[in-house]
């Protein structure tokens, strides 16, 4: 079975780099996962957000810290949730000295939509539409586009003027043998809100579906998309 990224790419995923293609090239039945650590070179967040985001970091979604040189880890599992969905995870750990924080995702393909749609957070209330494309290097970029709000009987869309624009650029680096990603989000009226860049190296290592940690699972699945 495609993963949910040749889903969204179609023939594009040829023109991707081989390692890029890798990371974003299997599914839940292939019996591995991807594993990475590395170093963000730089980790900044808007003064005027600081608090939103500290709002945000119990669930996972962003955090309020800066820095530099910032040992970073990335885990992707992919599984089929209890909707029956494929699904992929996106466990970024940011370790500023002994404070660690979150900014996690699990991703599926909706066919309704035709894209790819992002759960931000551990809970999944937020639901993100991702456009994705090719670059000329091979790389991968990933936009964000319309967000949705779900929690209980409550649902609702996000105005463009009060959403974050994440614009994410990942691609592969053959002179350093590894990975290189840049991270932006802006709002629309306000401007930047928060962003990462960095280099990581990352493997696919066999991992059957007992084998994923339940710690990398949402805490509740979104139904809605």
């Amino acid at each position: 079975m495609a993963s949910i990224y040749e889903r969204a790419l179609g023939e594009d995923i040829a023109r991707l780099h081989p390692r890029i293609r890798e990371r974003f090239g299997f599914g839940s039945g292939d019996g591995v996962a991807s594993v990475g650590e590395g170093v963000m070179h730089r980790v900044w967040t808007s003064k005027w957000t600081a608090l939103p985001l500290l709002i945000g970091t119990s669930r996972h979604i962003m955090f309020p810290e800066s820095g530099t040189e910032i040992p970073f880890t990335i885990e992707n599992f992919a599984y089929r949730d209890s909707y029956g969905r494929e699904t992929v995870t996106w466990i970024r750990k940011f370790a500023f000295g002994s404070r660690v924080r979150h900014f996690d995702a699990t991703m599926i393909y909706s066919s309704r939509r035709g894209r790819i749609v992002d759960y931000l957070g551990n809970k999944q209330h937020l639901a993100v539409d991702l456009d994705l494309a090719p670059t000329p290097g091979g790389g991968i970029r990933i936009r964000s586009g319309n967000q949705r709000f779900y929690e209980g009987s409550l649902q609702f869309p996000f105005p463009a003027a009060i959403t974050g624009i994440a614009d994410v650029c990942e691609w592969y680096d053959d002179r350093e043998d590894a990975y290189k990603i840049t991270v932006n989000v802006r709002n629309p009226v306000l401007g930047p809100v928060f962003g990462y860049e960095g280099t990581f190296r990352a493997q696919l290592v066999p991992c059957g579906t007992a084998d994923i940690p339940d710690r990398v699972k949402p805490l509740r699945e979104e139904l809605r998309e």
